[in-house]
This record gives structure tokens, C-alpha cells and sequence, in this order.
């Protein structure tokens, strides 16, 4: 038989059929064998696929852990700070957290990422130089020891005090250990410790990175000994004595700055804590002091630390 296509000669009984199949593909040029090893590509890991990343991912995080331990050693030598008291650096310490928040994401909490790189930071500079968080515990323990344990882990010594002048005290007898004191309120002026040249400042303000429900809110100042250079001056701390003091004087003050006062029972003065952000707030808060109907007496630099980071609530719930 002959075709009238081509005029090629085929059997009656040739298998026509199968010699095109062979040569066929699908809608997108693959073959049935080629679409059915891809498919057998794409299956899912197996838990014990995933389970094995996990593991060389926490070898990885051992691993530079342990890196990062050898250059710490490194910078001991280099830096001697066994010599030199506190390795705390609240500057360099506010610009990592600033960048740990920034580019967080996932479904990691962002509270277990800011304690596990806080306990990090505090443990090393333990190792460098070892110190002592001395904690006024007045306004409560459990919260003032949650606040401890958050950012200082467990590593570092926790000492306990019954009052702000105490921990101060012990704080201006050591070489490099820290103070924890309430930011919120006062029942005595234990900032006066401070006016000194020779005093221990304010270095810090804690929780550095502020959202709702944070599981370390009490607001604390940490107070120590640190290199002039290592300070952070976004935020300073100023120790004012005032006459005249009243509520509208408070008032008046309010929109300008956070304050602890603790009124001179014995006068109509008060000793105040004032936070002033920048370098020429003070003269705006003597300014609102005078129009208020107060008087400075006296005014002392007693610290300073960094702005807080305050997380949008949108960010936060991540």
C-alpha cells in the first residue's frame, strides 16, 4: 500500500501509532518521564531532612559563639581591661540592639531575641572584666530581679540591697560593678551620690528596646564607672535643687522632660532627677522652672544613656 502523503511504502501492519508516541511531548515540551522525576523533586523534606538542618545549624551557632569567645580573649590582651575596671559599653552596647530590632523578622520572638543577645553582650563583658549588678530592691524583688536576670543573664553576680544608697555605695567601692535603681519613683534622692567628680554615673536606661507587655518593664537606670568615651549622651541626666517647689511647677515641667522628685520636707524645696534629651535642654527646664515660680539652687551632670527604642506595635507582635 501506498501513502498518499509521502509515497512512502508502509506494511498494512506497521505500528504507526507507538513510532509517534515515542517521539511526543506535552503542552510545555516534556516528556511523561521528565514531568515524573520532577515531580519526584519537588516531594517535601522528610522531619528527619529538617531535623538534620537544625542540628548543623546549632553547631553553626556554637561554633561562632566560640569564635567570638577567642577574639574576646584576643581583646583582653589587647585592651587589658582586668586593669582598667568595667568593660560595659553603653554606646556600643545601644547601636547592636538598635540593629538586632531593626532586622529581626520571623516567627521568632522578638523578647527571646533581645534576652539571648543581651545575656551574650553581658556574659562577655563578664569574661573580659568580671563584675556585680548590685539591685536596689525597694520598689520590689521580683521585678527588679526579672529585670537583672533579662539583661545580665545568670553568669554575672546578682547582690541584693534594701535601698538606692546602698547599691551606690557598693558600686563606688568596686572596680567595675554596676547598680541597678528604679526610673520610676523614689522615696529618697539617691542621685545626690552622684554630683561628685569622682562618682559613679548614670550609664544606662533599661529596657532599652520598649514595647507592650515587655517581660522586663520595670524602667531601671544602671549606674557604674565606665571610660569617658564609652558613655552615650543622647539622653542627660541632671541632678537639680529647686525652691519652690509645688504641683504646678511639676506640671509645668512635665512636657519637657521625665522627672523623679522628692520634695524637702523641711523646706518647699525638692531635689530632682531631670532627663533632658540633647545637649541645651537644661536651659529650657530652668527656663519653665523660673516662669513656674521656682529657683535653682544648684544643678550637677550625673549621667547620661541613650534614647530608647520604642517598637511599633505591629513590629512587636512579629
Amino acid at each position: 500500500m501506498f501513502s498518499l502523503l509521502s509515497g512512502a511504502r508502509l506494511p498494512i501492519n506497521a505500528p504507526v501509532t507507538s513510532a509517534i508516541s515515542s517521539n511526543s511531548s506535552g503542552p510545555s515540551g516534556r516528556t511523561p518521564h521528565s514531568a515524573q522525576v520532577e515531580t519526584m523533586t519537588q516531594q517535601p523534606p522528610s522531619l528527619q531532612d529538617l531535623r538534620r538542618e537544625i542540628d548543623s545549624i546549632d553547631e553553626q551557632v556554637h561554633e561562632l559563639l566560640m569564635k567570638r569567645g577567642d577574639i574576646i580573649d584576643r581583646l583582653i590582651s589587647v585592651k587589658k581591661t582586668q586593669e582598667v575596671g568595667s568593660a560595659f559599653r553603653p554606646a556600643r552596647e545601644a547601636d547592636m540592639m538598635r540593629r538586632l530590632v531593626q532586622r529581626h523578622r520571623g516567627i521568632l520572638p522578638l523578647d527571646t531575641v533581645e534576652s539571648i543577645w543581651r545575656v551574650i553582650i553581658s556574659t562577655f563583658t563578664y569574661v573580659q572584666a568580671p563584675f556585680s549588678v548590685h539591685a536596689d530592691l525597694s520598689v520590689g524583688e521580683s521585678a527588679m530581679r526579672d529585670s537583672a536576670r533579662f539583661h545580665f543573664g545568670f553568669t554575672v553576680p546578682f547582690i541584693s540591697h534594701f535601698n538606692a544608697e546602698a547599691a551606690i555605695e557598693a558600686v563606688a567601692k568596686s572596680k567595675g560593678d554596676l547598680a541597678l535603681i528604679s526610673a520610676a519613683s523614689s522615696r529618697s534622692p539617691w542621685w545626690l551620690a552622684l554630683e561628685s567628680a569622682g562618682a559613679p554615673k548614670i550609664i544606662a536606661r533599661l529596657p532599652f528596646v520598649e514595647r507592650a507587655d515587655h517581660p522586663a518593664a520595670l524602667p531601671v537606670f544602671v549606674v557604674s564607672r565606665v571610660a569617658a568615651d564609652a558613655m552615650v549622651t543622647e539622653v542627660e541626666m541632671w541632678s537639680v535643687r529647686v525652691s519652690g517647689w509645688s504641683a504646678d511647677v511639676a506640671r509645668a515641667l512635665s512636657p519637657f522632660s521625665e522627672i523623679i522628685a522628692v520634695p524637702d520636707t523641711a523646706s518647699d524645696g525638692a531635689a530632682l532627677l531631670i532627663s533632658v534629651p540633647g545637649t541645651d535642654g537644661l536651659a529650657k527646664i530652668t527656663a519653665a522652672l523660673v516662669a513656674a515660680g521656682a529657683s535653682v539652687r544648684s544643678s550637677a551632670l550625673v549621667g547620661s544613656h541613650a534614647t530608647r527604642y520604642t517598637v511599633p506595635p505591629a513590629t512587636a507582635a512579629k
